[in-house]
């Protein structure tokens, strides 16, 4: 078995879960369309989909932290499918926005575990994560293309078909645990983790997450009809949008990998901040048919720190990997949602352009919250202070004991830590 099958199985899951993620918000235009709902209204779905998402995400990671819960990756993949699937059969808006809820909840219980299993099957290596995050960035991707296929030239009703994707992620769980062995099923363990939890620093991550989120979110769910306004075209150039906008994070998420392998993962998501906020003002503000540009400049802007955020988080809270990843993961793309139905009022009351002005300034926000960072300490590597560069470009670099260097997903030997009795417990 190659070293990097079981990262590639995770990716293709992931894209399997975080297609219904970015369904919701492909889902607006034709709610909208068939059942006459306001901006407001339709973005109370998207807030169904985050609000139990975001609060359930940390709590999955807490006990994920404390109990190995592999079976979560296909429960939560089946779960996220079905509420989605179910989504456009009943007029009723009560309940369309709890199927949309039973979907957010599956996600929520599907993220912590598998972020888990992708840190340990990658071996702690930052490009692994990466691809990891490449599969869920691509099932946003795909979100507005499958349903436009699916809905676009029929109704509501044809939801149902939209289960297809989990079905497939299912299917792909058993091969991938089974692969990962005692790894990602093992009994829970007792031995901490090494290194010191930095909680003042995951709370300042923390913060940088949910003001992406806002931003991504408030995005991927006015989008579309914003792109419709902006150049005065029909619902393909909203969906090509939207397209624009998730397809540029499957860029974003593979580049920021390649740079965290040469520069600092805080440096290179405090710059890539500075040029979302300016990409995101020209979404906003810029007219025709260069608004498309601008979208996917936004897009790879706020993907790029996407993958380096989950680690980070993770490196900051060693002992708590679970409860990292349910903040940063699950945060990441659902406390937005939070935000969403005050943009919809704000539109409803002014204009959809106004609405998503504030956005420009969560970006900007983020790029100073990276300036009080450090880089994580890393065994044989000093701690970096805030704004510092890397001293470890030595002829001769620290090298870790022979049994604790791991080969990355490419095979190739990194000075990553070994697996922790605790990591082996829990599968990542």
């Amino acid at each position: 078995m190659r070293r990097n099958t079981p990262i590639f199985l995770l990716a293709v899951g992931h894209a399997c879960v975080d297609v219904y993620q970015g369904a919701v918000a492909a889902l607006i235009p034709f709610f909208v369309a068939e059942r006459d709902y306001g901006y407001a209204v339709a973005s109370g779905i998207v807030l169904a989909a985050s609000l139990l998402s975001s609060v359930a995400q940390p709590v999955f990671g807490v006990l994920t932290d404390r109990w190995a819960m592999p079976w979560l990756l296909p429960a939560g993949t089946l779960l996220g499918g079905v509420g989605i699937a179910l989504s456009g059969l009943s007029g009723s808006y009560g309940l369309t926005l709890t199927f949309v809820a039973i979907s957010g909840i599956g996600v929520a219980a599907y993220h912590p575990e598998s972020a888990r299993v992708a840190r340990r099957a990658g071996r702690g290596s930052h490009r692994a994560m990466s691809w990891f995050s490449l599969g869920g960035n691509l099932g946003f991707a795909l979100a507005p293309v499958m349903v436009s296929a699916v809905i676009g030239h029929g109704s509501l009703r044809w939801t149902p078909l939209l289960v297809l994707p989990a079905l497939v992620g299912v299917a792909l769980c058993v091969p991938t645990l089974r692969m990962l062995g005692p790894r990602a099923a093992g009994a829970s363990g007792t031995t901490p983790a090494e290194g010191t939890d930095d909680v003042a620093s995951f709370v300042k991550l923390s913060l940088a997450v949910v003001s992406r989120s806002v931003v991504f979110v408030g995005l991927s769910t006015f989008i579309s009809l914003h792109v419709q306004q902006r150049t005065h075209s029909g619902a393909a150039a909203g969906t090509v949008a939207l397209f624009l906008l998730f397809l540029g994070g499957a860029v974003g998420s593979v580049l920021g990998g390649f740079l965290a392998d040469r520069h600092d993962r805080v440096r290179v998501s405090r710059w890539s901040y500075l040029l979302s906020a300016v990409a995101v003002a020209g979404v906003v503000h810029v007219p025709g048919p260069a608004v498309f540009l601008f979208v996917a400049l936004t897009s790879v802007g706020l993907y790029v720190p996407f993958s380096l955020q989950i680690t980070l988080g993770q490196d900051y809270l060693p002992s708590r990997v679970g409860t990292a990843a349910g903040v940063t993961l699950g945060l990441t793309v659902s406390a937005g949602g939070l935000v969403s139905p005050l943009l919809g009022h704000l539109a409803d009351a002014t204009s959809l352009r106004t609405a998503l002005t504030p956005l420009i300034a969560m970006p900007a926000l983020n790029w100073l919250l990276f300036h009080a960072l450090p880089e994580p300490a890393v065994p044989g590597r000093e701690r970096l202070r805030p704004g510092a560069r890397k001293e470890n470009r030595s002829p001769e670099p620290a090298r870790l004991p022979e049994d604790t260097q791991a080969p990355n997903t490419y095979g190739h030997v990194t000075g990553s830590p070994g697996p922790t009795e605790k990591d082996d417990a829990y599968g990542a």
